[in-house]
């Protein structure tokens, strides 16, 4: 018995080779007390709850120590308390700790195996991350049409597309860096109920700035869904699968951007699919379509509730028994799939590493409620905010920097031109439609009536007299230096239509929306206007948005071969040349939009460009889940995921500027930024061999 004082350090956990010492046995199986023991220093964990007569100790399969353990570990207790020792001391032992669970936790996952489990959180997580992919897409989708039932301006519009990126930025560094502290699953359901009720009440609210508000708060929820998502799953994955699985995980961002395309191409132009109550509250297609974004999120929220907290997680806030359970679950559910239920789990004690939290409570008989709760969150926020700290301390400091540069540049040149591909299209699309204007130049009609649609159409020094304009449309008509006398305009809506320089006399306009900022430089006498339309109408279906829908779609069906290519070469050629090699050869794809003169060019080059820099996406989240520890994990991959929005919203902003004006910038820019993010990345640390630590 002296002997095995002497011999065991941290229990059973010395790690030698690979292996624990006293670790199960390879087959996995429970074995009785007719065993060779080697000496009985060295008993395992399998044998070590059985007495000379070989019966089993009733608490080593419920996760309980056994008493021989506990004994020992008093022993081996130090004189004096904690709250005593300097805090040197304590972290130093608890980083010990966390390199003994780090991979004795690898070895348990492995006994656990691979199996129905984590395809079932596969799949609910992937629904999480389908939700983020959508809501990319919504605001993009709903612009044309939401501008003009809110009548929005252009820099409306430019905040409308900017403020989702904005709520996903903030929340994710400030969702993620709780996850750390609160828990993967509670954190993730927090997100999915934010975003799920906030995006559904969008579809719903008809001002401007609720809509907005509504979008920001959606974003918020999503955003810090995303860094748990990935923090979550690779908590249960070995290292062997880590790097395979997680990129399949994110072909879903994939499914989330055809989803949205589909659903836009197939609701969105179906202008009466809606409904209208009175005059003010109208519900139109758009509004179904964002209603119906908003169902992948709901059913991972639902799916959610049945799955269990990360094991690793807990074992990381000390408890231990709650994680046994969670990992025995892991186990039998992926044997009984296997047809072999009959398996035992073997292992009895997990180690925890030395908690050091210094999380201040107060009773419930001290201060109110509300005093209570401002001490909880102030603290919970003062730990997050120290996790941030630590990602910048010296051990992490230059992984993160480099790290955040090549998310920055990422994100810069892959959200600019994802932006700036479809506004480059309507451009060549409106100089097409521009070049087939038609021009009538002093043209006199009188005593006509109009009740037919015109479009694409500029009439100059033209004389109207007593002509009637009733129940028609106009389409991008204007009208120059033009005499409309005695005339009627009845019940008429239009669309970039303009009368500039015109002399109005004696005109009645009756339940028109051509408003005063529709006649520049113009004379108006004794012209009357009645019963004006309210608000801005839905007109014309725009033909051109089916391209776009079109534009999206094969966008994000463009990227499955990068995925699939980048699941199966993950673990093979490693985290870092897949980022190097992936942003290189996207920088390449950009050079060649310089050839882009047509629609069919610019489509093509921006599948090969989605397609190529999929694989460097892939791999960053990867290695940003593996260089940090589990207590900062998330943390880390929200602060970074908040970076690439930050990046999202200045390329966007850049590039769509450059729309019309040159192609030079936009490509010159993303192309350099894709380079030097590539070549910095190749100095990152190879991840793939690495337990989690």
């Amino acid at each position: 018995q002296g002997g095995r004082e002497t011999n065991q350090v941290s229990d059973d956990y010395r790690y030698q080779d690979g292996n624990y010492e006293g670790y199960a046995p390879n087959d996995g199986y429970y074995r009785g007390g007719d065993e060779t023991a080697h000496e009985e220093d060295a008993q395992s964990d399998v044998t070590e709850g059985h007495d000379e007569d070989d019966e089993v100790y009733e608490g080593e399969y419920q996760g309980i120590p056994h008493p021989d353990d506990i004994k020992e570990k008093q022993k081996r207790a130090p004189a004096m308390d904690d709250e005593y020792r300097d805090r040197a001391d304590l972290m130093a032992e608890r980083m010990e700790d966390e390199e003994q669970l780090a991979h004795q936790y690898e070895n348990i996952i492995e006994e656990c195996g691979h199996g129905r489990f984590q395809w079932t959180l596969f799949f609910v997580l992937g629904l999480a991350l389908m939700a983020d992919g959508v809501e990319v897409f919504v605001v993009g989708f709903v612009l044309p049409s939401a501008e003009k039932d809110m009548c929005l301006t252009s820099s409306n519009k430019g905040m409308l597309g900017l403020i989702v990126y904005l709520g996903m930025m903030v929340g994710a560094v400030m969702l993620g860096g709780l996850a750390d502290k609160l828990g993967r699953k509670k954190c993730l359901i927090i997100s999915l109920t934010i975003n799920a009720a906030f995006a559904f009440l969008s579809s719903f609210v008809q001002g401007y700035g609720f809509f907005l508000f509504c979008r920001l708060i959606s974003g918020l929820g999503i955003g810090g869904s995303l860094p748990i998502v990935f923090a979550y799953f690779s908590e249960f994955l070995s290292r062997e699968k880590r790097g395979e699985h997680l990129s399949w995980l994110c072909m879903f961002w994939m499914i989330g951007g055809i989803f949205a395309s589909a659903m836009a191409w197939s609701i969105i132009p179906h202008y009466g699919w809606g409904f209208s109550m009175g005059t003010k509250y109208h519900f139109h297609s758009w509004r179904v379509f964002v209603l119906v974004c908003s169902l992948p999120c709901i059913a991972s929220l639902v799916a959610l509730k049945f799955m269990p907290e990360s094991p690793r997680f807990l074992l990381e806030i000390g408890k231990h028994d709650e994680a046994w359970m969670i990992l025995k679950q892991v186990h039998d559910t992926n044997m009984r799939a296997k047809g072999e239920p009959e398996r035992v789990f073997t292992v009895s004690y997990i180690k925890t590493p030395k908690q050091i939290d210094e999380f201040i409570e107060i009773q419930s008989s001290t201060g109110t409620w509300y005093q209570r709760w401002l001490v909880r969150i102030s603290t919970t926020f003062k730990q997050v905010w120290d996790n941030v700290l630590y990602c910048l301390t010296a051990q992490y400091r230059m992984n993160t920097l480099m790290l955040a540069v090549v998310w920055f540049t990422m994100a810069l040149s892959y959200y600019g031109l994802i932006v700036w591909f479809p506004d480059m299209i309507r451009y060549l699309q409106e100089e097409a439609y521009e070049s087939r204007v038609k021009i009538f130049d002093e043209e006199e009609v009188s005593h006509f009536t109009f009740n037919f649609t015109l479009e694409n159409q500029i009439h100059r020094n033209g004389e109207y007299r007593n002509d009637k304009f009733i129940g028609m449309k106009f389409k991008e008509v204007r009208f120059e230096d033009s005499l409309f006398e005695d005339c009627y305009f009845e019940d008429v809506t239009s669309s970039e239509t303009f009368f500039e320089n015109c002399t109005i006399i004696s005109t009645v306009f009756y339940n028109t929306d051509l408003y005063e900022h529709k006649f520049i430089n113009c004379r108006l006498i004794n012209s009357t206007f009645l019963k004006e339309k309210e608000g801005c109408h839905l007109d014309f279906e725009e033909d051109n948005d089916f391209l776009i829908y079109l534009v999206s779609f094969l966008g994000s069906l463009s990227v499955l071969p990068g995925n699939i290519i980048s699941a199966l070469l993950m673990d093979k050629i490693g985290r870092i040349k897949m980022i190097g090699g992936s942003m290189l050869i996207s920088a390449v794809c950009c050079f060649f939009l310089f050839f882009g003169n047509s629609e069919s060019a610019m489509i093509g080059w921006q599948c090969l460009f989605c397609g190529a820099s999929i694989a460097a996406w892939n791999a960053l989240d990867v290695i940003t889940v593996e260089l940090y520890p589990t207590d900062k994990r998330a943390t880390a991959f929200g602060i970074l995921n908040g970076l690439c929005k930050f990046g999202a919203i200045l390329g966007n902003s850049i590039f769509a500027s450059f729309v019309g004006i040159t192609k030079v910038v936009p490509i010159l820019l993303a192309s350099s930024a894709l380079v030097g993010g590539g070549l910095l990345a190749l100095r990152l640390p190879e991840t793939r061999e690495q337990v989690l630590m």
